[in-house]
């Protein structure tokens, strides 16, 4: 794909006139007219004389749309034939480097499940030479999905690739994805490699990945920062030693919309064999700009975006899916793309990985937020009521809001329970694990007349919680508080099997249970965060609450839900202290992430 440089040339009066007009615009950098002869020889216009360009064109009161000046036969051709957008989920990879945000592979499984009914294409299931439980989750993750692409990340180091490989091979469609940084910066002070190194690693873990499966995506690590000649060279080494796709990320969320797009169609122009591969983004969220940076690649040529539920990921997240969806399908008439994606699906992914990871939807989060079909103002009521569309761009049912209805009662039996589990993606490994969230169920239904898909989710990430290994497990406790005397907290639980009891007093009741249980953990850890949200409306609703708790450098989130909030918040407290006690190690994929 190559820009029509006579015509955009042309746009500006000829190459006399904009040589003249771009002096007089910037006379310290303005190309000579032999460098504006030599953009049509080349065919290609460099990245910051687009930006020029286009400064130029809004000085003169014009707007420059470069989808104007490509030539149009390839171009054509192009969006004729790949207008499917490919849907890369790294929730539960990329997602996970959210502080605290560690799942167990239970928990990825279901998240799997779900995204796999919600159509995504690529599930990145997670970096398995990271440690051994990291592999035993990818491993499951790909004996469990059929449908979509299971894949792995990892580095451009041969056991990386080989464990990659080997967890990814009972997958019925797999990729692997390995990645080098290709920045200036990163090179030099991070890798400590020279560029002909970097190129020589990368076409090697090519081709080693090439050993396990022929769908195999590299990518060039901060690679907007990256000089794009040194891009241009590297991708078409890696192509030519058998790659697939080639992602395109902005690691430090530092690029901007318009750059993006001009990045990716002057990239994808300078590589050679750049027809043989799909394009991918992976945009970071420092700026508040990485959907829009990524319905920016696309606009320049890319084909697939990397994402997450909820925008998940580390510092301030990544590109949300359920926006990346909702804007191609809602404004079609601009990109013209398509997606596999159910979108009557997408609350049920946002509200599941909400609960797994503890980390809340804000209420004004698009698409998914509580409030995002909310009208408080009475003019925009009266509008709605009259006719939605004057003031909903698409309606709550068509990402799932309303499909989120009553399920079970207390008069539901087993077999019901076990089906609706199925349902929603849950399979408990054992009959001790259903009877144990069956009888949970029956506790619930008995204090709260409604139970809702939530309602289910929140119970059973509980109940797997009390059945699995943790060192702290929560047994009963007894809270007494009066206006006017400090609340006591009375607490029974498990340490490795031993029953304790602790007892304490605070400035509220929340205070005096944590301290309960510190007089005898005595962990030493520093509370960052303690939230409480209600799982479903009405007041009968289950707490969820969440804890963070922080020490030496490590970072870790307990869950607890209960109808009793207080109950909630020690099984949350007691669960982040038991995954505070782990000291398995993780290999870390990259000083900070992709």
């Amino acid at each position: 794909m190559q820009l029509d440089i006579d015509k955009l040339v042309d746009y500006f009066g000829g190459v006399n006139a904009l040589a003249e007009a771009l002096k007089q615009h910037d006379p310290l950098n303005a190309p000579s007219t032999a460098a504006i002869y030599k953009w049509r020889t080349r065919g290609s216009v460099p990245i910051n004389q687009l930006q020029k360009l286009s400064e130029l064109a809004q000085a003169q009161g014009k707007y420059l749309d470069l989808n104007q000046f490509t030539k149009q036969n390839e171009w054509n051709m192009l969006m004729n034939t790949t207008n499917r957008v490919i849907i890369f989920d790294t929730t539960l990879r990329d997602g996970e480097q959210s502080p605290g945000a560690a799942m167990t592979k239970e928990e990825k499984v279901r998240i799997a499940r779900q995204l796999e009914k919600m159509g995504v294409d690529v599930i990145e299931a997670g970096f398995a030479a990271a440690s051994e439980g990291d592999w035993a989750a990818v491993n499951e993750i790909a004996q469990t999905i059929k449908n979509s692409t299971v894949c792995s990340l990892c580095r451009a180091v041969e056991r990386d690739i080989r464990r990659a490989g080997e967890a990814l091979a009972p997958a019925a469609k797999r990729r692997i994805h390995t990645f080098i940084a290709t920045s200036p910066i990163h090179m030099e002070h991070k890798l400590k490699m020279q560029p002909a190194q970097v190129i020589e690693n990368a076409v090697k873990a090519v081709k080693i990945a090439k050993e396990y499966t022929d769908d195999v995506e590299f990518s060039c690590e901060d690679a907007l920062r990256s000089e794009i000649d040194f891009l241009a060279e590297i991708c078409g080494k890696v192509i030519e030693a058998g790659a697939t796709t080639i992602n395109i990320p902005d690691t430090v969320g530092y690029s901007i919309p318009h750059k993006t797009e001009a990045f990716f169609r002057e990239l994808i122009a300078k590589t050679p064999n750049s027809d043989k591969v799909i394009w991918s983004a992976h945009c970071h969220n420092d700026l508040g700009l990485a959907v829009a940076n990524s319905l920016a690649a696309l606009q320049g040529g890319a084909r697939q975006v990397e994402c997450t539920v909820n925008g998940l990921g580390e510092r301030a997240g990544n590109a949300a899916i359920e926006e990346i969806v909702m804007a191609l399908k809602v404004r079609h008439d601009v990109f013209g793309l398509e997606t596999g994606i159910d979108t009557t699906q997408i609350v049920a992914a946002s509200k599941l990985v909400s609960t797994v990871t503890g980390y809340p939807v804000q209420p004004n989060k698009a698409v998914v937020g509580a409030n995002a079909f909310s009208h408080e103002s009475g003019i925009h009521q009266d509008g709605v009521l009259k006719h939605r569309e004057t003031y909903e761009i698409m309606s709550a049912e068509s990402v799932g809001w309303a499909t989120n209805r009553l399920t079970l009662g207390k008069l539901s039996g087993r077999n019901a329970f076990k089906t609706k589990l199925a349902d929603l993606g849950i399979e408990l490994d054992s009959e001790e694990a259903l009877n144990a969230a069956f009888a949970r169920f029956k506790e619930l239904a008995d204090k709260k007349r409604e139970i809702f898909d939530e309602d289910l989710h929140a119970l059973v990430s509980d109940e797997m919680s009390h059945l699995s290994d943790d060192r702290y497990k929560f047994v009963s406790q007894h809270i007494v508080t009066e206006t006017g005397e400090s609340p006591r907290a009375e607490i029974v639980f498990n340490v490795d099997g031993t029953e304790h009891r602790a007892q304490a007093t605070g400035s509220g009741p929340v205070d005096a249970i944590f301290k309960a249980i510190e007089s005898v953990a005595q962990s030493g850890a520093t509370l960052q965060i303690y939230s409480v949200n209600a799982v479903t409306e009405g007041t009968e609703s289950q707490g969820e609450t969440s804890v963070r708790l922080a020490k030496d450098g490590r970072v870790v989130n307990g869950q607890g839900a209960d109808t009793d909030v207080l109950v909630a918040t020690s099984k949350a407290y007691l669960s982040a202290l038991s995954k505070l006690s782990n000291q398995v190690e993780r290999i870390k994929a990259q000083g900070n992430t992709i």
